[in-house]
């Protein structure tokens, strides 16, 4: 059966509106905070996954390119590519585990933690602008919804 949705007649309806889903809705959201990081990161010649696994090596150093791959959610070979790039540019440095010659160990050289520690200033003035757009209580109850969104899909 054929049923009018938006003033469209002859288009089926959907079982629910895009403005109702709330993955269209954090989907939207974002690729909204993605293109304000990668606006305030791009005075650094960063993109926002070479900064994301930056990060993520900052915070622990020593990282594996699989261990860095499910840390920053992406494939294996997105975390070689951006490595490589990384790498390349000065900003990482790869060297074998002690024990474990077949993996490479991801660590920060002095350049790459120089440049990380001025482009996270500049992404962190995008997460307080968008922190600042609720009070406490209500970041910490946003961060539970999150969370369960999260764990709902992992079931």
């Amino acid at each position: 059966m054929l049923m009018t949705i938006r003033g469209l007649r002859g288009v089926p309806s959907m079982k629910l509106p895009s403005d109702e889903r709330l993955g269209h809705i954090l989907k939207r959201a974002e690729q909204e905070v993605n293109a304000a990081k990668h606006t305030a990161l791009r005075p650094f010649n960063l993109s926002t996954a070479q900064h994301t696994v930056m990060l993520a090596i900052h915070e622990a150093p020593g990282l594996s390119g699989a261990a860095l791959a499910r840390r920053c959610l992406v494939t294996p070979q997105t975390i070689s590519s951006v490595l490589g790039t990384l790498e390349g540019r000065g900003l990482v440095e790869r060297k074998p585990h002690p024990v474990h010659q077949h993996i490479l160990e991801a660590r920060l050289t002095r350049t790459g933690r120089n440049l990380l520690n001025k482009a996270d200033d500049a992404v962190s003035v995008v997460e307080e602008s968008l922190a600042a757009a609720f009070q406490a209580e209500e970041r910490a109850t946003f961060r539970a919804f999150l969370e369960r969104c999260s764990s709902a899909l992992r079931k």
